[in-house]
């Protein structure tokens, strides 16, 4: 029973929502849905029987859960809340037809669906079923098999391929590194646009950041025929773009320009780097992808700047960190009075606001006003689907949450903030295994993050992985030691330090860190609550741990709590009667607030 709630809340009921379905009724380890399409029905079914064989990769042999599904297309009587009829019989003897793991469809289905949905069917012949006069003639329904990667990598092709390598930026200030890193984003976007040309992926191609390169080498490791690279300087209103087209096989120059710029032109520019790059490659670029290209989040380059630096706040950051997400909304704000209409910055304010009323007790909606503004303005923003889900969430919608977060990595699975919020959706659920995934992605795709980094520290410890704590501990160490390079006063850079030292054995270090922390940020209480972590997992030192936790837990809003009941770095403390009176007294003092 607990793992079919699990299936539904993660896979059956957020898939039938997305594709518009409507759940009539659970009957035992049976549910029936009805939908206004075919296609989507039974896009519904692959996506449920997909995302349940990668549920089931995390359980233990012998424990998995599989469905059988069954669609049909037929007439049906709905009465109040339940549906029945000829088309519900037919539906329910196909699903006792399909094999475990798979679907099984009527002629008529199979008939409206063929070569409108990627699947290939199976003939099962027809079989006499019961309260069903005519046999009924049956197909086996499974996902189109994509070609092997080893078959993909020898298939000829004549289409090109880039590699856009991190812009340097060349503007003297470190604090400016978020507008370089922003120009790149756009350009691998806006190339990543045009069908004739293949594009290595932000997160492979950051991880060149910073180091020297030998661009024939690169370009073989990757598969790539190309690669772009460029320099960004910034200074006042303008800004001056280098950028150079390399040939991956000689290492000669394709093509190579620099422009000298108002900041406000700074769109057209990079539609100009990107045209020039499709011309010099010879490529066509189509009329509606160029307009793909051209069409932006927003026209105003202040606003654009606002974005960027705001992701950047929330990026080098603690999540808890209250000064952090006030910036993140100060910042966004600012971005949605210049632009109404800038999707993305309404999005991350939504973010901003969600996290500080769940875990500081701010005021107002939680950011779901601004989600809403977001989705209103583009539906299609996986951003606003991802943040809307964690605000679901803290208001106990779990069903609804999920059914917005897979939304969200359908929509973009290659987002930093999708992944973000899908890993903390998963790590309140304990589910582990499915948080490293997706943390593990935010890692690779901002490379200044440390917090994802550091909480796969917690993971991987939680589980008893120790070898995958300790890399990813040094991981964190790295870029909290880079972080702390452009900001010498960042408190949360140094306690997640102090975390990972513990976590490699330096007690010392560790002790000093804290230290220094708690001199430079002395009110901020989620950085005591890391170092409470600290002691009791890897210093073993429950007392102390225990002495940090008691003002933290004395004062902090539901979601707070909440998150220390389930976090497995104070599992040492859990059963202290100190511990579990204070978790009692804080739940007390909630109650009395909240009458």
């Amino acid at each position: 029973l607990d793992r079919l709630k699990i299936n539904r809340a993660r896979v059956f009921d957020p898939q039938v929502a997305i594709h518009g379905g409507r759940i009539f009724k659970l009957i035992g380890d049976g549910a029936l849905a009805e939908f206004a399409s075919v296609i989507a029905a039974v896009e519904c079914a692959l996506a449920i029987q997909s995302a349940t064989e990668k549920l089931a990769a995390d359980e233990i042999e012998g424990r998995r859960i599989r469905y059988r599904i069954g669609v049909n297309l037929g007439e049906v009587i709905v009465e109040g809340d339940d549906i029945y009829g000829e088309g519900v019989n037919v539906a329910a003897r196909l699903q006792s037809l399909a094999s475990i793991g798979g679907i099984a469809v009527s002629r008529v289905v199979k008939d409206q669906i063929d070569g409108k949905v990627s699947c290939a069917f199976e003939d099962m012949g027809e079989h006499q079923v019961k309260d069903h006069d005519r046999p009924v003639h049956a197909f086996s329904a499974r996902a189109a098999q994509a070609a092997s990667p080893a078959a993909a990598a020898t298939a000829p092709s004549g289409k090109h391929s880039i590699c856009v390598l991190p812009f340097a930026n060349m503007s003297g200030d470190l604090e400016q590194e978020y507008f370089s890193d922003g120009i790149t984003e756009d350009i691998i976007t806006d190339l990543s646009k045009v069908s004739a040309l293949g594009v290595t992926a932000r997160n492979t191609a950051f991880q060149f950041k910073g180091k020297s390169v030998d661009v024939p080498q690169i370009a073989r490791q990757l598969k790539a025929s190309h690669v772009l690279e460029g320099s960004v300087r910034k200074s006042g209103g303008r800004v001056r773009i280098t950028a150079q087209l390399i040939d991956g096989k000689t290492g000669e120059h394709v093509w190579a320009e620099r422009y000298d710029r108002d900041l406000d032109d700074i769109f057209a520019l990079q539609d100009e780097i990107s045209e020039a790059i499709v011309k010099a490659l010879k490529l066509k670029l189509l009329p509606e992808e160029k307009k793909a290209i051209e069409r932006r989040g927003t026209e105003n380059a202040e606003a654009y700047n606002l974005l960027l630096l705001a992701r950047q706040t929330y990026a080098t950051g603690l999540e808890l960190d209250p000064r952090r997400n006030e910036t993140i909304v100060r910042l966004c704000r600012r971005a949605t009075e210049i632009d109404p209409n800038y999707a993305r910055a309404w999005a991350l304010m939504a973010l901003g606001q969600m996290i500080l009323r769940a875990n500081q007790g701010g005021g107002g909606d939680g950011g779901l006003v601004a989600a809403e503004k977001a989705l209103a303005l583009d539906v299609n923003l996986a951003e606003a689907h991802a943040v809307k889900a964690r605000i679901l969430a803290e208001d106990g919608r779990a069903v609804e949450a999920a059914g917005e977060i897979a939304m969200a990595l359908k929509l973009d699975p290659e987002s930093y903030e999708v992944n973000k919020a899908a890993a903390f959706l998963s790590f309140q659920e304990r589910h582990h295994h499915d948080a490293i995934r997706y943390w593990t992605k935010a890692t690779s795709l901002m490379e200044l993050d440390f917090h994802s980094a550091n909480m796969l520290v917690t993971c991987y410890t939680a589980l008893g992985d120790r070898p995958a704590a300790l890399e990813v501990a040094r991981i964190t160490l790295d870029r909290c030691e880079k972080v702390l390079a452009q900001d010498r006063n960042n408190g949360a850079a140094m306690g997640h330090i102090s975390v990972v030292l513990a976590v490699l054995g330096q007690s010392e270090r560790t002790k000093e860190m804290m230290n220094r922390a708690m001199l430079v940020d002395p009110d901020n209480m989620d950085m005591r609550y890391n170092f409470a972590c600290t002691l009791a997992t890897h210093l073993k030192d429950n007392d102390g741990a225990i002495e940090l936790l008691r003002p933290i837990l004395s004062k902090v809003p539901a979601a707070f709590v909440n998150y220390a009941k389930i976090d497995p770095d104070l599992d040492a403390v859990r059963g202290d009667p100190q511990f579990i009176q204070m978790i009692a007294d804080a739940e007390a003092r909630l109650a009395a607030e909240k009458g």
